[in-house]
């Protein structure tokens, strides 16, 4: 079974792109450690695809070699963030929903056509932090659009702006994140916990 893991920063993990068999340090490395002891019947391929610093467009350049091609099994995407923070930081207009729509759409559209995969599709998050709290006017409506692709083409859904949310009132965001974007160790066992539970509910349709 051929898992492939898509998206940026977080996704990488600050993993070696020249060792494939390196899954970083991040969700990624916790969601197969997760998904091999769960399931040890199994023979498994992992590609952990993120890279770091990625926007939507990104993806559009290196989909084919980077995910279709691979022909998946079940494909998981979170990306989205850096499409604002990029922008706040240079200090230039939020790119247009409609934009951000069309690039994911093109992302999932080929999968769909291309491929067989189930498509687990991860939310873009951003935990309470003074210095980018202001994101938040451009990050809920492009959820908002996450949201509505979801209901459109994927098998299931991480709702992770929610689940942190729900985390940082049990414990303060730094426990999660430091600077609200890249989760810590805290914060990459939640998330691949999330995933390794969706995985086991799509792992029988797959096999």
């Amino acid at each position: 079974m051929r898992i492939v893991f898509q998206g940026d920063s977080i996704t990488a993990g600050c993993r070696d792109h020249g060792n494939p068999f390196d899954y970083g340090w991040g969700y990624v490395k916790y969601a197969i450690e997760a998904i091999k002891h769960r399931h040890p019947e199994c023979e498994f391929e992992f590609y952990n695809h993120g890279i770091s610093g990625q926007q939507t467009y990104d993806l559009t350049q290196r989909w084919d070699r980077d995910c279709t091609d691979l022909k998946p099994d079940f494909f998981s995407l979170l990306i989205g963030i850096n499409d604002i923070w990029h922008r706040a930081d240079a200090g230039v207009p939020w790119l247009s929903n409609e934009d951000f729509e069309k690039n994911v759409r093109y992302l999932l559209t080929e999968v769909k056509e291309k491929t067989n995969a189930k498509i687990l599709i991860l939310e873009p998050f951003l935990l309470p932090t003074a210095d980018k709290d202001w994101f938040r006017e451009d990050l809920n409506p492009k959820i908002d659009v996450i949201r509505k692709l979801a209901r459109e083409f994927a098998d299931l859904y991480i709702p992770l702006d929610g689940i942190f949310a729900a985390a940082c009132v049990e414990a303060p965001s730094e426990c999660w994140s430091e600077d609200g974007v890249h989760p810590n160790d805290a914060g990459s066992r939640l998330i691949a916990r999330h995933y390794a539970d969706a995985f086991d509910k799509l792992y029988y349709s797959i096999k």
